[in-house]
């Protein structure tokens, strides 16, 4: 199974890809918004974990909406990993299509279950 992470900071991203790569997974990891559309885009990943606060012309949600609107990825699981933690950001990112939404500090046991989750769901429907 195949999981991009983006996420800006650079030690933030580097834990996030450590910790899905020890479960086994393949990893692709950008810093970048506009990066992660093209990525996902040309090899649509199985899952996107996403940041919301992303440097460039494209943040977290202009991300997923993106993600929603190609057919390629529109059922690509996104879940949202964010320090913003308002009500607003919640709302925004649901509309843009986000599947889950964790906040930092997140724990890894809980996002590591919620891959699994989605691996189970993705497995089911494939």
């Amino acid at each position: 199974m195949r999981i991009l992470v983006v996420e800006d900071q650079d030690s933030i991203r580097r834990m996030i890809e450590a910790l899905v790569q020890a479960r086994g997974y393949e990893v692709t990891a950008v810093s970048s918004g506009a990066k992660a559309i093209d990525v996902a885009l040309t090899d649509a990943p199985d899952i996107v974990l996403l940041d919301l606060n992303l440097p460039g012309q494209y943040d977290g949600f202009d991300v997923c909406q993106r993600l929603r609107n190609d057919a390629s990825t529109r059922t690509v699981p996104v879940v949202i990993i964010s320090a913003m933690d308002d009500d607003e950001s919640r709302a925004r990112a649901t509309a843009a299509g986000a599947t889950a939404y964790y906040t930092k500090p997140f724990s890894p046991i809980a996002l590591l279950k919620e891959i699994d989750r989605l691996k189970s769901l993705i497995t089911t429907r494939a």
